[in-house]
């Protein structure tokens, strides 16, 4: 299917991912990957800013509002808070959360987990899979969308973590 891997090598599609409880009998997975020259205590805090906007295409997303370039001094996230903000209305909720190591939140009836993998000292994995019951065709519409926005959200927390490195 068009746009289900972007950025993950194979090991890292196969590997268990926390959204996979949630989801037996999926029909749409995509995964999205980037490497962070950071470490994975530092790029954490801005996934877990994702409570606070969609950090990818604002101007589509957010009704143009710019997503924070700074880190808010967040609580770490716990089971049942929102995911994220989009146009500053609340969307989705955490359903699973293992602070330093991975996020894994529901969003119009998607399940998606963002993972880090720390890779040596100042170097994080950051991981995304995406699972959704959806039919085929539809889910390859979806696909081909997420890609475009999750894509540009990996590669802002990535920006943001490297700039702001302690």
């Amino acid at each position: 299917m068009i746009g289900r891997r972007w950025g993950v090598s194979d090991d890292e599609v196969a590997r268990a991912y926390p959204c996979d409880e949630f989801v037996t009998a999926s029909a749409m997975q995509a995964w999205r990957g980037v490497t962070v020259a950071a470490p994975a205590d530092e790029v954490w805090p801005w996934v877990t800013q994702v409570r606070l906007a969609p950090y990818s295409y604002d101007w589509i997303d957010n009704l143009g509002r710019r997503s924070p370039r700074e880190l808010v001094d967040l609580p770490e996230p716990r089971v049942g808070d929102g995911f994220t903000k989009a146009g500053g209305l609340q969307a989705g909720r955490i359903v699973s959360v293992e602070p330093g190591k991975h996020l894994t939140a529901t969003i119009m009836g998607a399940y998606l987990s963002y993972v880090l993998v720390p890779q040596g000292a100042d170097s994080t994995r950051l991981l995304l899979k995406i699972v959704m019951q959806v039919n085929r065709v539809i889910g390859a519409g979806l696909s081909v969308g997420d890609l475009v926005m999750a894509r540009r959200q990996l590669l802002n927390f990535k920006q943001l973590a490297e700039q702001h490195r302690s």
